[in-house]
């Protein structure tokens, strides 16, 4: 099996996606930040088109959302949430240098946008620039008044898994689903550090139990089944690792690269 860092990149990609769209939800309240000389007309046009893109974006249908995105730039270039619809659409794309360029950008916009901050460094990440990436996260945990710290914690996990560093990496997903106990980015990362580790029956026991939690609550739990298939595969249990990657494609948006993988898993096995 090739190595979990690099297997894992759709998956992770992702799940980013995913959750930063439900930050966003949350943070922007439905609100753009209009450029100079903006009436109200091409305002909500531009706030339409944005919302367009981060439908198609939670469809993973990465390319639509990147068309409609550049579109409301052109009206709102001053929108720190579009910047980083932009960024997330660009990681999505595996664009990653303009990902960083457009997270910047939010953050240049608003210094207090932290879920900005925190895709900066999931971009780092993607980059292998873990270092950086680590910087990043521990400012954005450090601070006190932030409401989602498992966030910048799994990522941290993230990051010293890149550095192939299984201590710390299990030590801060640990931390983040202290945190918050199902939370699934940490089960993903904590499950991909078991398996590269060959503690699979500590694998499988996390994911039996994150699946049995999570099971129908939609496509993020497509992630929890993508990595149950590589215990499966793992355990050389192929006949079960083909249900599970079966359950991926079930679930997961069809433009998705997790279901793309999942497909190229079912062909090859």
């Amino acid at each position: 099996m090739k190595n979990l860092i690099s297997y894992t990149i759709q998956s992770f990609i992702y799940l980013i996606v995913l959750m930063a769209l439900f930050l966003q939800s949350c943070t922007t309240s439905g609100n753009v930040a209009s450029a100079p000389k903006v009436d109200s007309q091409q305002l909500q046009m531009a706030k339409a088109t944005k919302e367009l893109g981060e439908a198609f974006m939670a469809e993973g249908n990465y390319t639509s959302a990147l068309n409609e995105f550049l579109k409301a730039e052109k009206l709102i270039p001053t929108d720190p949430y579009l910047h980083n619809d932009l960024g997330l659409t660009y990681m999505a794309k595996k664009r990653f240098d303009l990902a960083e360029t457009h997270f910047k950008k939010a953050i240049e916009l608003n210094p207090e946008y932290i879920p900005a901050q925190n895709n900066l460094g999931s971009a780092y990440l993607k980059q292998q620039k873990w270092d950086i990436a680590i910087e990043c996260f521990k400012a954005i945990s450090d601070n006190l008044l932030y409401a989602t710290p498992h966030y910048p914690l799994s990522n941290l996990g993230w990051a010293y898994l890149g550095k192939r560093d299984t201590n710390l990496a299990k030590e801060h997903f640990l931390m983040a689903l202290e945190a918050e106990p199902n939370f699934i980015n940490a089960i993903h990362g904590l499950a991909t550090t078991y398996i590269e580790t060959s503690e699979l029956q500590a694998a499988f026991n996390l994911l039996t139990d994150a699946i049995n939690k999570n099971d129908g609550k939609g496509a993020i739990v497509s992630i929890l089944y993508a990595d149950m298939a590589r215990v499966y595969e793992a355990n050389r249990q192929f006949d079960k690792a083909k249900e599970s990657w079966q359950k991926v494609v079930d679930i997961a948006p069809s433009a998705s690269g997790i279901a793309q993988e999942a497909n190229e898993r079912l062909k090859q096995l």
